[in-house]
């Protein structure tokens, strides 16, 4: 795998309580990864080949769908599947609606033999950013957002997980900057505040391209000059 090469990736930005005292779902990175160490970050991971093949039991938000679709090469159904997949592996939570799912493929077995399918009507599309040049790892990530209500099982149980986060806990939005955060994280967080306490897809995206210093944000959705 050529390390240097963007790729697509999904990030999923769990919200609860969102009408009192919002906090996020968030957990730290390693100190020994090559990505980011000791950071805290939301759910998230490169989309895999075979997001593009599993079932869904919903339908993407269709002004998601639009704003997905500009300048991708993926269909808005494969980054959802990776936003819910990468929450399931990364914390043990189900994004899902039950269903019978008797050959679910490598890499889902664990997410099908809880009896759901995945779901991503809930799903909002908030952000998008490529990873800046010069980064030991480079993802064009898309952020999501859910709201916790729409997850299965005990919000605090994160006994399913895998070991990729550590710390995992529900981090209120008042003092989310006390801890380690990556750049795009708190910049991210500001637009998820900003939108606060709506719950409908936005119909602009910001979109951190990295590409051209002198054109770092598009906004997907709009046709207002990039700057």
């Amino acid at each position: 795998m050529d390390k240097t090469a963007i790729r697509d990736a999904a990030t999923i930005i769990v919200l609860r309580d969102r009408a009192t005292r919002p906090s996020v779902l968030m957990g730290q990175r390693g100190s020994s990864a090559a990505f980011m160490p000791n950071k805290f970050v939301f759910p998230g991971g490169a989309v895999d080949a075979v997001d593009a093949t599993v079932p869904l039991a919903g339908t993407v938000d269709p002004r998601c769908r639009v704003n997905l679709k500009i300048d991708s090469a993926l269909a808005p159904e494969t980054l959802a599947a990776a936003a819910i997949r990468e929450l399931w592996e990364e914390t043990g939570l189900i994004l899902g609606a039950k269903a019978a799912w008797p050959t679910p493929p490598q890499g889902w077995r664990g997410f099908g033999a809880s009896g759901h399918m995945p779901n991503p009507s809930g799903l909002r599309f908030v952000f998008r950013a490529v990873t800046p040049a010069g980064e030991p790892r480079r993802f064009d990530a898309r952020f999501f957002v859910v709201d916790a209500e729409q997850l299965t099982g005990d919000l605090d149980d994160f006994s399913g997980a895998e070991d990729e986060l550590g710390h995992l806990h529900w981090v209120p939005m008042d003092e989310v900057r006390n801890l380690e955060l990556p750049f795009i994280t708190e910049v991210v967080l500001a637009e998820v505040r900003s939108r606060l306490p709506e719950a409908t897809a936005p119909d602009e995206v910001p979109f951190f391209r990295n590409d051209d210093e002198n054109r770092l944000v598009r906004w997907l959705g709009d046709k207002r000059p990039l700057g």
